[in-house]
C-alpha cells in the first residue's frame, strides 16, 4: 500500500465520505462490497497528498467524479498535474462525469469493467480479468 496521507487529510476524507454528490452516490452503490469483478473499492481514500474519490489497492486504480467544477478555471490544469503525479508513482487514473453516471450508469459501469479487463488485469487464476463479470 502507498501513503495514505496525514491525520488532516484523513480527517478531510471522513467529511467527504459524509458528503457525496448525488453521482458518487450512485456509483458507489455500484462499486461498493466487491461488485465490480470481486475487487475492493474505497470511497474518498487519501493517496499521498491527495483525496481520490473511489480506489482500488489491487489494482492502484482511481476512478475520479468529475462535475461542472472541474471545467472552471484552473481546475483542469491542477487535475492534470495531479493525475501525472500519481501515475508516475503507479496508479492508474480513469475519470468519469456526473452526467454520464447520473443518465448512464449501466453503460458507465461496464466502461470501467472494459477498462479493468483492457488494462489492468492482474495475472490470477479466478474469473477477475476474464470477460466474465460479477456486477451483483
Amino acid at each position: 500500500m502507498g501513503y495514505y496521507g496525514s491525520r488532516e487529510l484523513v480527517g478531510r476524507a471522513r467529511v467527504l465520505r459524509s458528503n457525496m454528490t448525488r453521482a458518487e452516490i450512485i456509483l458507489w452503490s455500484r462499486l461498493r462490497s466487491k461488485k465490480i469483478n470481486g475487487y475492493k473499492f474505497r470511497r474518498q481514500q487519501p493517496i499521498f497528498d491527495y483525496i481520490v474519490d473511489f480506489y482500488c489497492d489491487e489494482l492502484k486504480l482511481i476512478i475520479e467524479v468529475d462535475g461542472e467544477i472541474h471545467s472552471l478555471n484552473e481546475k483542469p490544469k491542477y487535475d492534470l498535474k495531479r493525475d501525472n503525479i500519481l501515475k508516475i508513482n503507479g496508479y492508474h487514473i480513469t475519470r468519469l462525469s456526473n452526467f454520464e453516471i447520473e443518465t448512464e450508469i449501466n453503460s458507465t459501469i461496464n466502461k470501467i469493467i472494459s477498462y479493468i479487463s483492457e488494462n489492468l488485469s492482474p495475472s490470477q487464476g479466478d474469473y477477475r480479468g476474464s470477460n466474465k463479470c460479477k456486477t451483483t
